[in-house]
C-alpha cells in the first residue's frame, strides 16, 4: 500500500471546510500574558504561516496545539475534536504532527528507525503483542517499514537511511525529523522554524518541499517561521502576532502591507 493512499484525496478549494479553529485563546505565565484572545481558522488543504517578532507568542500557540501547554481561556477545535484537556499522545492519534525548532531526534538511532518511531500512533498491535510476537505483528512491522522506506525516498534520504542521525549534517537531520512527523500520517503538520539553520539553497528547496507535501499527501500545514520570503512564497494565508495578540490575518500580500505588521517589524508604519 502506498503511504499516500492513507490520506484524504479531496480536492482543495477556496471553500474548503475549517480543519483548525482557534477561538479567543489566552495563555499567561506567572501573570505575564503570552497569548491574549487569539482567534483564527485554518482551512483543510491550506498552507498557513504564523509570523511575528520574537516573543510574539508563536511557539506558545504551537505548544498549545500539541498540548505541551495548557490554555487558560478560549477553545481550540481540530477536525471536530476539542483539544481542551486532551493528552499529548492523543493529538498525534487524531492527526496533528509536529517538528521542533530544536531537533528532537534519537541521535544514536538510524535515520530509518527514527522515521519508524513516528508510526507508533498508527500501530494497532500493543507493546505486549510485539513482545510476545503475536499473530499480525510481523505484518504490521512490514507495513511500518514499507511506509518508512517510502518517506526515505520522498525526502531523498536513501544514502543515509542506515546511518546514525548524530553523524549527519543539520540540514539532513531536519529532513529526518520531517519524515518522522509525516510517518504519523497527520492531517495537520505543524512546522516550527523549519528554515532555521539552513543555507539559502536549502531554504529554497524547503519551500518547494512544503508545497509538495501539501499537494501530494493532502496535508494541511501551519508553519512558524522568521524567514519572511519563505512564508510569503508558500502560504495561502498568514496570521501575524505581536505581544500575544493577533494583528493581521489575511493573504500574504495584504499582511505584508498591513501597517501594524510593518510597525511590529520595523518600528514604524511609514
Amino acid at each position: 500500500m502506498n503511504i499516500q493512499d492513507t490520506f484524504d484525496e479531496s480536492v482543495l478549494s477556496a471553500d474548503a471546510p475549517v480543519l483548525l479553529s482557534v477561538s479567543q485563546v489566552s495563555v499567561s505565565f506567572s501573570g505575564i500574558v503570552a497569548l491574549d484572545g487569539v482567534s483564527f481558522n485554518v482551512q483543510k488543504g491550506q498552507i498557513a504561516g504564523l509570523i511575528g517578532p520574537n516573543g510574539a507568542g508563536k511557539t506558545t500557540l504551537f505548544n498549545c496545539l500539541s498540548r505541551l501547554y495548557e490554555y487558560s481561556d478560549g477553545q481550540i477545535h481540530f477536525d471536530g475534536h476539542s483539544l481542551d484537556g486532551m493528552t499529548r499522545h492523543k493529538t498525534a492519534e487524531i492527526g496533528i504532527g509536529r517538528t521542533f525548532q530544536n531537533l528532537a531526534l534519537y541521535k544514536t538511532m538510524s535515520v530509518l528507525d527514527n522515521i519508524k518511531v513516528g508510526s507508533h500512533c498508527r500501530a494497532e498491535k500493543g507493546f505486549l503483542a510485539h513482545a510476545l510476537r503475536l499473530p499480525g505483528v510481523s505484518q504490521e512491522e512490514a507495513k511500518i517499514h514499507h511506509n518508512a522506506m517510502q518517506l526515505v525516498e520522498f525526502l531523498d534520504l536513501q544514502s543515509v537511511a542506515l546511518r546514525k542521525v548524530s553523524d549527519l549534517p543539520f540540514g539532513t537531520q531536519k529532513r529526518v525529523e520531517l519524515a518522522r512527523a509525516l510517518a504519523s500520517q497527520p492531517k495537520l503538520l505543524l512546522l516550527d522554524e523549519p528554515a532555521a539553520g539552513l543555507n539559502h539553497e536549502e531554504v529554497s528547496a524547503l519551500g518547494d518541499l512544503i508545497k509538495r507535501i501539501r499537494d501530494e499527501f493532502k496535508i494541511t500545514v501551519l508553519l512558524v517561521e522568521h524567514h519572511m520570503s519563505l512564508v510569503m512564497s508558500v502560504s495561502d494565508k498568514v496570521v501575524a502576532l505581536n505581544f500575544g495578540k493577533k494583528i493581521a490575518d489575511d493573504t500574504p500580500t495584504k499582511v505584508r502591507q498591513h501597517p501594524d505588521v510593518i510597525q511590529a517589524y520595523l518600528g514604524s508604519s511609514k
